[in-house]
């Protein structure tokens, strides 16, 4: 058995009656939706994700920068993907597993989470550069400077994520009207550190982007390029996803801070309850970015269609080796972009 603080037991004893009244029905309705949910992302991700790995290993080179950012993005959605399933088991039916699966699983999450948006964020300023000052140093730097910088990332990811793992702990939640574990962190304070690092993080690579894709989308509508008016509508895109994805829920995670803490008007049962279920929506959308991010950063490039297709052509139809190796030829030069 779990040992708790007397004050942590307290205070649950003293507000679960209350709790049971304002959060049963979102957790009884909410807790058949989100695996559902969670079971689609899970295989789009899965599906996604290993392609471009693939797709990455069969006929593509870490020469590109692109490329290793491609790389690092499709491997830390797939992180944040492995942390789904069990919180969709956690949603279904309380924390069923240890406490130790409970700090790693956070921990893994939180890695994914924090290495999605910084690689996000850093394949964007790549573009940035690569479009609106070409003659850069900075736009042909050696694969070497990817090695380093992805590694720089990850490291920072780690560190973010830290929290998560020292301070995630077995804590006693109201499920579906009867005591259960939840694994949270367990004291607010963490809890609300949490949420104002995530919403730091989301703030300064959405300001980023912003500023990039603006500066992208001015440098595009200058130039005469058959390609222009395909380009602007994937930055546009890719901007508009995000923006839809992460806005909604970093606002409500902050007005559910809110809540918690019992700042008017929240401290009704009406509009507590109507938060709630605008938070887990909102959040179920922002999941549901690990298996877009394959979408508008592989999936819509006409190499990586081309190099799908022939994939494809070669587990269902046999080629001569001289036909392979033409097609490898055809399209081993520059990134899946």
């Amino acid at each position: 058995m779990h040992n708790y603080s007397n004050d942590s037991m307290y205070d649950y004893k003293e507000d679960y009656e209350d709790e049971v009244c304002e959060k049963q029905e979102v957790v009884q309705l909410l807790s058949i939706a989100i695996p559902i949910f969670f079971s689609v992302v899970i295989v789009l991700s899965l599906t996604g994700n290993i392609l471009v790995l693939v797709i990455l290993a069969l006929y593509e080179n870490l020469k590109s920068l692109t490329n290793i950012f491609i790389l690092n993005l499709a491997i830390s959605d797939l992180i944040f993907t492995t942390g789904l399933p069990f919180r969709a088991i956690y949603y279904t039916w309380g924390w069923v597993f240890s406490e130790i699966l409970c700090k790693i699983v956070t921990f893994v999450f939180f890695t994914g989470f924090y290495s999605s948006i910084l690689f996000l964020t850093l394949m964007t300023i790549y573009r940035y550069v690569a479009v609106v000052h070409p003659l850069s140093d900075l736009s042909t730097q050696r694969p070497i400077t990817g090695f380093f910088v992805s590694l720089l990332l990850w490291m920072i990811s780690i560190g973010a994520a830290m929290p998560s793992l020292l301070y995630s702990s077995l804590v006693p939640i109201p499920h579906n009207g009867k005591h259960s574990l939840g694994c949270e962190y367990d004291t607010p304070l963490w809890r609300n550190i949490s949420v104002f690092q995530q919403n730091i993080f989301f703030l300064v690579s959405f300001a980023v982007m912003a500023f990039c894709y603006i500066q992208i989308l001015g440098r595009i509508t200058r130039t005469r390029s058959h390609t222009k008016n395909r380009a602007v509508k994937l930055v546009f895109c890719i901007v508009a996803v995000f923006f839809l994805g992460w806005v909604p829920y970093n606002v409500v995670s902050f007005l559910k801070v809110l809540s918690d803490n019992l700042v008017a008007p929240f401290e009704e049962c009406e509009a507590s309850n109507q938060l709630y279920y605008a938070f887990y929506v909102c959040r179920l959308i922002a999941y549901s970015n690990c298996c877009l991010n394959p979408i508008f950063y592989a999936f819509v490039g006409v190499k990586f269609r081309r190099h799908l297709k022939s994939m494809l052509h070669r587990i269902f139809i046999r080629q001569s080796p001289v036909q392979e190796q033409q097609r490898m030829q055809n399209f081993s030069r520059g990134s899946m972009y």
